[in-house]
Formats: C-alpha cells, structure tokens, sequence
C-alpha cells in the first residue's frame, strides 16, 4: 500500500511540475512579446483577435448563451480589406494574453469603421461591456474586462502630460513613448477598496442613484494617496455610513474596468453590535440598511428581472456571481 501511495504522490507531483511549468512558460513568452517589438509584430500574423467598436466588446449569440469569437489574422485582413489602411489597423491592437500553446491574444478597437457592416458581416453586434461581463462565460469576462481598460488607456493617453506632443504605442500595447521627451507612460490601474460591514448578525449593503432598481451592494471607494487598505476600509466605512471598523480582514481582489481599470480589495469590516446606527452620507448613497441572513439568502436567489413587485417597488437584488461584492455576500453567508 506504501508503495502504490509513494507511486501516486510522485506522480501527482510530476503533473503539477508540468502545469507549474507550463504556466512559467506561457508568463515569459508574455514576456518576451512585451519587451520585443519584432517577435510581437511577427506573433501578429498567427494571433487571435477580440474586437471592440468604441470599447464595446464583439458577441456572438448561439441559442441562449453569448459567445466571444476569436478572429484569426486571416480573418481580421479579410473584415479589414472592406475598409481603407487595413495594414495600420492591426498595427493599432493590443496584446492581452495567449494560450498554453502560446497562441496569442489581441483586443483590437475598430470604432472609427462602419459598426453596421462588421455586424453584419460576423454575424453579431457589439454590445455595452457592463451587460457583456454577465452574459457570456466566466473565463471571458477577466479578458474582455482587461481589454477594453487597455483600449481605454490607449485611447486617453496619445498626448505626452510634459510635452504636449503625441505619444507612441509599443506593438504589444504594454507601454506609450514620448519621443520629445522620453517619458514612457506605462497602464495604470486605480486601488478600490470594497468592503462588506457585518455586526455580527446582519450585514450592511447600499445602493447610489445610478443603480439599477433594487440592486444594492456592498461599500465601495478609491485609496487616497498615502493610505494602506485598512486605513482606507475605516474611512470609506466612516464617511459613507457614520460607523466606526473594530477590525477587517482581506478576503480576495478583482480587476474591474469601471469606471477606468480599478483594482477591487475586497474586505470584511465588523462594527460593534451597540454602535451600529446608520448616518448615511446622501450625496454618496441613495439608501443603506441592514440585512439579516434570511433576507440576504432570498436576495441572491433573485434575478433582476424578477424583483419589480405589483405596486412598482422593487425587491433587493444583488450583483450578479461575477463580481467581488457577490463573493463577499456568499462568504458571509457561509460564516453565519
């Protein structure tokens, strides 16, 4: 038995070598593409292509589920030969990934052409990212999301803030040059720390104005310069709902592409029991309350759709199992 268990254990570790390695090896060739400008250009002719009209990604609709197509090259010189100076449009894609077998990736923005005749010609339509991140499948939403915020950075970032003078892109996209100055811009991404409050009980979601009806959610804000996690957790939670954090502990972190590439820190908060009183800030909130675990189990049952009542109020809903604030509401859950 000793025997037939060491057997397995090696060869349980050999698998994971290889996957590791594997890994390791798809990271560098990333690597390479982003620090060498010929190789990208080259590994442009053999990529895969996800398109995008005015940051809005290409779907595809089979039956009842969303499908993000990858165009090959071929295809892309095809779509592009309708149009005039296709060679300079793919000249403008980004990288954002490849596969295990080192296949490529590129998000190309194709806004400045006709949106009706590349529909029409894919057979598909280019549809709001917000509603896209909760349509298609899981493993698309984090590229589509990365995408269309390195499309955005691209697009707001052609001008030098030193020089005025116009900016360069590298082939693979992971970097802007001004050759006036020198300056190298790189993609930024802006800290969000979002945090589910609980008093041991219950737990605390919001909703803004701009929400949709009935959605509320857990509290959200930017990192202040100079601020660590923690710090930022007490003051959001301070301003946005008047409560004082005894203590936090992180729990896992997202890309989010709104409102311009934001790295969600997700975090539980605890307020102590007797000082649990909401002073809500109404510039920042429209509503804020208490939920008990009953209330919060209905609520991530129900689809948005199905929340209007008979007397034109809405029930609560809560984001959908793709963002961090849905996975902190199911680990709250599972806590009680």
């Amino acid at each position: 038995m000793a025997a037939v268990y060491q057997a397995l254990h090696r060869r349980a570790s050999s698998l994971l070598c290889r996957l590791h390695s594997t890994y390791v090896r798809k990271m560098r060739y990333l690597n390479k593409l982003k620090e060498d400008d010929s190789l990208c250009g080259q590994a442009r002719t053999s990529g895969t292509f996800y398109l995008f009209h005015n940051l809005s990604p290409f779907l595809q609709k089979a039956e009842k589920k969303y499908l993000v197509p990858q165009l090959s090259a071929a295809e892309m010189q095809r779509i592009l030969e309708k149009f005039p100076a296709a060679e300079q449009w793919m000249e403008k894609s980004v990288l954002i990934g490849c596969s295990d077998e080192h296949i490529p990736h590129f998000a190309l923005d194709l806004g400045a052409l006709e949106k009706s005749v590349i529909e029409s010609e894919l057979q598909g339509s280019f549809t709001d990212l917000r509603k896209a991140l909760f349509v298609v499948d899981g493993k698309d939403s984090p590229l589509l999301a990365s995408a269309q915020s390195l499309l955005r950075w691209h697009d707001s970032h052609q001008y030098c803030s030193k020089t005025g003078q116009p900016t360069q892109k590298n082939p693979a996209g992971s970097k802007r040059v001004c050759q006036a100055s020198g300056i190298t811009y790189y993609p930024q991404v802006s800290p969000v720390v979002i945090t589910l409050v609980s008093d041991g009980s219950r737990c605390l979601l919001a909703r803004q104005p701009s929400f949709p009806p009935g959605m509320f959610t857990a509290l959200s804000g930017f990192c202040d310069v100079g601020e660590n996690v923690e710090e930022a957790v007490r003051r959001e939670v301070a301003e946005e709902v008047g409560l004082e954090v005894e203590s936090l502990r992180y729990s896992a972190s997202q890309h989010w592409p709104f409102p311009s590439s934001s790295l969600m820190l997700g975090c539980h908060a605890l307020v102590g029991a007797q000082q649990a009183e909401i002073s809500m800030d109404s510039l920042e909130l429209e509503e804020a309350r208490w939920f008990g675990l009953e209330e919060i189990v209905e609520g991530l049952k129900r689809e948005p759709r199905s929340s209007k009542q008979d007397d034109g109020s809405f029930l609560p809903w809560f984001p959908p199992r793709q963002a961090i604030a849905h996975q902190l509401i199911c680990e709250w859950v599972r806590q009680q």
